[in-house]
C-alpha cells in the first residue's frame, strides 16, 4: 500500500509546509510557464503528495482546471488508469470547451461518463498500434482543449506500460497551456520515461526531488502537531527513529498524542521508547522483505537483531554466511529501501525500518540470533562489551548470563555518571528469573543509589520496598535499603514518609559509618520536612561530621560539609558565605562534578530563600555549566526549576508560565521539584490572571504540601493565598492563612522564612486598625532575625515597622521605613518584591498629598508592565485614578506586555468596547457573532483583572492617554 497521506489530517494548519520552500517555488514556477513539466520525486512518506496539494492551493493554480489521477498498485494495472479517472471528473468542465475535433470521440467508449459531450466514436483500426495512437492524440487534444491545466498523476512508479507510452507521447506534444506534474517514489529505480521527459520539446522536465527533513525541520513539524515545542532531546529522538521522513514524524507523534503520553512529549524523549511502528509502515517493510529470497531475508533478520548499522563480519559469523553472499543480500535489502549508505557503512534507513524488520522475525528465530550475537561479541578480543552482552542475553532467554552481564554494564554505567542506564539495567536484572536472594539484595541497593540520582524511583520504588518486607537481611544490608528506601520516597515527593523511612534506618547503620553519615546528612537538610525544629536539623548535621570523621570517606566528608553550608545558608547567618566559598574553591568539589551540581543548585534556593538574587544567580550559572559538561540527566529537571525560581525573583517573565506549566504537570518525572513548580506557576498566575486558577494552584499545593510534609511549598502557597485574599478584600480569609503559614515558621523555628508570612498579616491585621497582635507579632520577627543577613527578612522587617508606623499615623515614620524596605530589595535585584514595595509607599506618601507618590506608583507600574503582571497593573491604575494621578503610555513594556496576556483579537475587542462601544456595534465593526464578542469581553476582563466595562475602559483609554 502507498506510505504517501491521500488527505490531509483534519487538525494539519493549512498553508504551512516544513521543509519544502524550495521545492514549492520549483512547481509554482512551472505553472506559470506552460507548457512544462514536472516530476516529484522522493521515498515513501516524504511528502510528494502533500507538496502537490500545496502546489494546487498555490496563487498559480487558481483559475486553471485542475486534474488529478491516481495510479494504483495492481497485479495488472488497467491500461491509462490514472488519465481516465482524471478524464472522469471533467465532465461540468465541458459544457464551455470545444469538443469538435472528431478524434475526441476515440475516447468516448474509454470514458464512458462523458460519451455524449465527445463526438461520436470513430470507426475501430484493425491495427492496434494505430488504435492506442489515436487514443493519444485524443488524449493530448482534449488536455489542450482544457487548457489552461495542471494534470497530476500520482505514484507513477505503479503505472502501466501504456500509461508511460503516452507519457513519453504527450511529453514530445504538449498542449501549450498544459503543466503537468508526476510524482514517483525513487526506491523503485529510475522511470522507465525519464530520458522521453528529459528530451521534450517544451524543455526538459523539472525535477524536483524530495530529501528527509534535517533536525530542525522534524522539530519544526513535531511543534505543529504537538502544538508545543519539542525539547532537543524529544526533536533528536524523533529524528533518529523516524530517519526524517516527514509521515513517519506524524503517524508516530499522532499515535501518541491518543494516549496519556500526550502532556509530556513535548520535553521527553523517553516518551518516545519502546514505540510501535506505525501500520502504514509497518505494511510497506513487509512487503518488501518478501520480495527478497530467503538467504537475503535471513541476513536481514540477523541484520536487524544486531542493531541499526549493518556489521558485515558481525552478520557473517551470526548467521554462518561467508562475505560475498552477506554482500549480496545486503545489496538487494539495499535495492528495496530497506537499507542505505550513511557515513561509508551500510545501516537500515531510520530506527522505525530496523524495529519493523526485527518485530517481523519469528520468535524462536529472534531469540537464536541474539544467542549468537552475544556468543560472537563475547568472542572479540578486548574487554567485553557489557551492555550489549546484557541485551542479546536478555532477549535470548538466558537469565544467568543476563544477570551477570547487566551488572557489569550498570557499574560501567555509574563510572561514567550515566545512573538512569545503570538503573534501567539494574530493574531488568532485578526482574529476571532465579535470581539468588543474596544477588538480589546486592542487585537491590545499586539500584536504590543508582535510582536516586536516575529518573528511574518510580519504578525502583516498589522493588526496594518489597525486599524490605520479604526479605530476612543483615543489619547492614537493611539499613542501607532503608536509607535508600527513604531517598526514593523523597525524590518522589514524599517527604515525611521519606523522612521517617530514613530516620528508621539510623539503627541498622551503627557499624557503617559512611552511609550512616549520608543518612544523618539527608536528615539535616531543613527545608522538606515540617515537623522537624531547626535544632533538630543542627543536631543531625554535628552526628553526620562525627560519622563521617569516623568512616574516613572523603566523599561522606564533603557531603556533609555540603549540607552544613545549606543549613546555614537557610537560617540567613552571614558565616554561611565563607563555607560555600571555601568549598567551592576547593579541590573536593572541583573533582566530583556530581557534588558539585548538587551543592550549587540546593544553595541557589537556599540563596533565593534569604533573598541573595546575586549569589543565586552565580551558584545557578556555575551548576548549569557543570550539569551540562556532565550530562546529568536527574538534575536538568532542578536546573530548569531553579532558573525558572531564578527568573521570577529578577522579573524576567517572558515566557515563564508556559516553562513553568511544563514542568509542573502531572507528569513531571522528580516528585520534589513539581511541587515547586506548581507552587511557582500559582505565584504567576496570580500577578497575571485568572485569580481563581492561582487559589485553586495554591490550594492544591497546600494539600499536597500537607500530606507529605514538604514545608516550604507550605508556607509560601499559604502566604501567596494570604496575599490573593488580601488584594481581592478577603481580610479575614488573609489572617487565616497568613496565621497557618506562621505557625509552620514557629514550628521550623527559622524566622528567615517568616518574612512573607509576617508582611501580610501585618497588613491584613492592620487593615482592620491598630492591632497588638501585629505590634507583637512584629517584635517576635526582629527576635528571630537576630545576627541574620537575609534582604528579604530585612525588607520584611523594615516594611512591617512602616505599617506598623502608619496605623498609628506616624506618616513620617512609615514612609523613611517603607522607603528603606524598597531600597534594599532594588539592591538586592528583586523586581517583583521591589513593585510590591513601590506601591505600597506610593500609597502611603499619596494619602499625604506626597507629590514623590505618584512617581512611586509610576514606578510600580512599570515594573509590573515589564512582567505582564496584568492583575497588578490594574490594582495600580486603579489606585493611581483614585489619587487623580496620570497614567502614562506607554509604560515601559506597557501595551506589548498587556499583548502578551490577551489574543489579538481579544485585544481589539477590548480596545473597543473600552471606548464605549456595545457587543452589537462591535460584532457589526469586526464581523463576529454577538455571542463571539461577549466571549472575547468577558475573557479581556478575567485576564485584566477588572471587574467591569468600566474598569477596562480605565485601564486602556487611560494607558493610551
Amino acid at each position: 500500500m502507498p506510505l504517501e497521506p491521500q488527505a490531509s489530517h483534519p487538525d494539519e494548519p493549512a498553508g504551512i509546509l516544513v521543509g519544502r520552500r524550495e521545492e514549492l517555488t520549483l512547481l509554482r514556477a512551472a505553472v506559470a510557464a506552460p507548457p512544462s513539466l514536472a516530476l516529484v520525486e522522493g521515498e515513501a512518506g516524504i511528502g510528494k503528495s502533500r507538496l502537490v496539494r500545496e502546489l494546487l492551493a498555490a496563487p498559480e493554480v487558481a483559475g486553471r482546471t485542475t486534474l488529478v489521477g491516481q495510479c494504483e498498485q495492481l497485479q495488472e494495472p488497467l491500461p491509462l488508469s490514472p488519465l481516465l479517472d482524471a478524464f472522469r471528473q471533467v465532465g461540468p468542465t465541458l459544457a464551455g470547451t470545444d469538443v469538435s475535433n472528431p478524434v475526441l470521440g476515440a475516447l468516448a467508449p474509454l470514458v464512458p461518463e462523458i460519451a455524449e459531450r465527445l463526438p461520436p466514436p470513430p470507426p475501430v483500426l484493425a491495427d492496434q498500434g494505430a488504435e492506442r495512437h489515436r487514443v493519444f492524440r485524443a488524449a493530448a487534444a482534449l488536455l489542450g482543449e482544457l487548457g489552461p491545466l495542471v494534470l497530476v498523476l500520482e505514484d507513477v512508479h505503479w503505472a502501466d506500460p501504456v500509461t508511460f507510452d503516452f507519457l513519453a507521447f504527450l511529453a514530445a506534444h504538449l498542449p501549450s497551456r498544459l503543466t503537468v506534474v508526476l510524482t514517483a517514489r525513487t526506491e523503485s529505480g529510475r522511470l522507465p520515461i525519464r530520458e522521453a521527459l528529459a528530451r521534450a520539446p517544451s524543455g526538459a522536465a523539472r525535477v524536483v526531488g524530495l530529501r528527509p527533513l534535517n533536525r530542525a525541520e522534524v522539530g519544526q513539524l513535531a511543534g505543529r502537531i504537538l502544538r508545543a515545542d519539542p525539547s532537543a532531546g524529544v526533536t533528536d529522538r524523533l529524528h533518529e527513529r523516524t530517519g526524517g521522513v516527514p509521515l513517519l514524524v506524524e503517524e508516530v507523534l499522532r499515535t501518541l498524542a491518543k494516549g496519556p503520553a500526550t502532556r509530556v512529549i513535548p520535553a521527553r524523549p523517553e516518551a518516545l521508547d519502546d514505540l510501535a511502528v506505525p501500520e502504514v509502515l509497518r505494511d510497506v517493510v513487509v512487503q518488501r522483505l518478501l520480495t527478497l529470497d530467503d538467504d537475503a531475508r535471513q541476513v536481514l533478520h540477523a541484520a536487524a537483531v544486531l542493531g541499526q548499522v549493518a556489521d558485515d563480519r558481525l552478520l557473517a559469523e551470526v548467521t554462518e554466511r561467508g562475505a560475498g553472499e552477506i554482500a549480496r543480500s545486503l545489496t538487494s535489502a539495499q535495492a528495496l529501501g530497506l537499507l542505505h549508505e550513511e557515513g561509508g557503512h551500510t545501516c537500515f534507513r531510520h530506527a522505525l525500518a530496523r524495529q519493523a524488520v526485527y518485530e517481523s522475525v519469528p520468535a524462536a528465530e529472534r531469540r537464536w540470533l541474539h544467542l549468537q550475537a552475544a556468543r560472537a561479541l563475547e568472542s572479540e578480543a578486548g574487554a567485553p562489551m557489557s551492555a550489549r552482552l546484557a541485551h542479546h542475553y536478555r532477549l535470548a532467554g538466558r537469565h544467568q548470563e543476563f544477570v551477570l552481564h547487566a551488572e557489569a554494564a550498570a557499574e560501567a554505567a555509574l563510572a561514567h555518571g550515566n545512573d538512569a542506564t545503570a538503573a534501567r539495567f539494574l530493574l531488568q536484572a532485578l526482574g529476571a528469573d532465579g535470581v539468588p536472594r543474596t544477588d538480589r539484595v546486592r542487585l537491590a541497593l545499586k539500584l536504590g543509589r543508582a535510582a536516586i540520582d536516575g529518573l528511574a524511583h518510580t519504578e525502583a520504588l516498589p522493588i526496594v520496598a518489597g525486599l524490605l518486607v520479604t526479605e530476612r537481611l543483615p543489619a547492614a544490608a537493611r539499613g542501607e535499603l532503608r536509607f535508600a528506601h527513604g531517598r526514593l520516597l523523597r525524590q518522589a515527593g514524599d517527604a515525611r514518609a521519606g523522612y521517617l523511612e530514613i530516620e528508621n534506618a539510623l539503627g541498622d547503620l551503627a557499624d557503617a559509618p559512611a552511609v550512616l553519615g549520608r543518612a544523618l546528612a539527608v536528615l539535616a537538610a531543613p527545608e522538606t520536612v515540617t515537623d522537624r525544629h531547626m535544632r533538630e536539623h543542627l543536631a543531625r548535621c554535628d552526628e553526620a561530621t562525627a560519622a563521617a570523621r569516623r568512616s574516613g570517606d572523603r566523599g561522606v566528608d564533603i557531603a556533609v560539609r555540603i549540607t552544613r553550608a545549606g543549613l546555614v545558608l537557610e537560617q540567613g547567618r552571614p558565616e554561611s558565605w565563607s563555607l560555600i566559598d571555601g568549598l567551592l574553591s576547593g579541590d573536593d568539589l572541583r573533582t566530583s562534578s556530581r557534588e558539585r551540581v548538587r551543592a550549587c543548585l540546593n544553595w541557589a534556593q537556599a540563596a533565593l530563600h534569604v533573598g541573595r538574587l546575586d549569589r543565586a544567580e552565580a551558584l545557578l550559572a556555575e551548576g548549569r555549566r557543570v550539569s551540562e559538561q556532565a550530562e546529568y540527566l536527574r538534575l536538568a529537571e532542578v536546573v530548569d526549576l531553579v532558573t525558572a525560581a531564578v527568573d521570577h525573583a529578577a522579573g524576567r517573565w517572558d515566557g515563564l508560565i508556559g516553562r513553568v506549566r511544563r514542568m509542573g504537570g502531572d507528569d513531571a518525572t522528580f516528585g520534589a521539584a513539581a511541587l515547586d513548580s506548581r507552587l511557582l506557576h500559582g505565584l504567576l498566575l496570580a500577578a497575571i490572571g485568572p485569580a481563581e486558577e492561582a487559589a485553586a494552584r495554591f490550594g492544591e499545593v497546600v494539600a499536597v504540601a500537607e500530606r507529605v510534609g514538604a514545608v516550604w511549598p507550605l508556607i509560601s502557597a499559604r502566604t501567596a493565598l494570604a496575599r490573593l485574599l488580601l488584594m481581592t478584600d478577603d481580610v479575614a480569609g488573609a489572617v487565616d492563612h497568613a496565621r497557618l503559614a506562621l505557625a509552620d515558621v514557629r514550628a521550623k523555628g527559622n524566622w528567615v522564612w517568616g518574612a512573607a508570612p509576617v508582611v501580610f498579616l501585618v497588613e491584613a491585621l492592620n487593615a482592620r486598625g491598630p492591632d497588638g497582635e501585629a505590634a507583637a507579632l512584629v517584635d517576635e520577627f526582629e527576635a528571630g532575625l537576630d545576627g541574620t543577613d537575609a534582604p528579604r527578612a530585612r525588607a520584611a522587617l523594615l516594611t512591617t515597622r512602616g505599617v506598623l508606623a502608619r496605623g498609628h499615623g506616624r506618616v513620617d515614620e512609615a514612609e523613611a521605613l517603607l522607603g528603606s524596605a524598597r531600597q534594599v530589595l532594588t539592591d538586592a535585584g528583586l523586581r517583583y518584591d521591589e513593585a510590591q514595595a513601590a506601591e505600597r509607599l506610593g500609597g502611603v506618601r499619596c494619602e499625604r498629598g506626597e507629590p514623590r507618590g505618584g512617581a512611586d506608583l509610576v514606578a510600580a507600574l512599570r515594573l509590573y508592565g515589564e512582567m505582564a503582571a496584568s492583575r497588578d497593573v490594574a490594582r495600580v491604575c486603579r489606585s493611581m485614578r483614585q489619587f487623580g494621578i496620570p497614567i502614562p503610555y506607554p509604560w515601559r513594556g506597557g501595551r506589548r506586555s498587556l499583548g502578551q496576556t490577551l489574543s489579538p483579537k481579544e485585544q481589539r475587542v477590548a480596545d473597543l468596547a473600552a471606548s464605549g462601544r456595545t457587543n452589537q456595534e462591535i460584532a457589526g465593526e469586526l464581523f463576529l457573532s454577538r455571542r463571539t464578542v461577549e466571549s472575547h469581553v468577558s475573557s479581556a476582563l478575567r485576564k485584566l483583572g477588572c471587574t467591569s466595562r468600566k474598569d477596562l475602559a480605565a485601564l486602556l483609554l487611560n494607558a493610551d492617554g
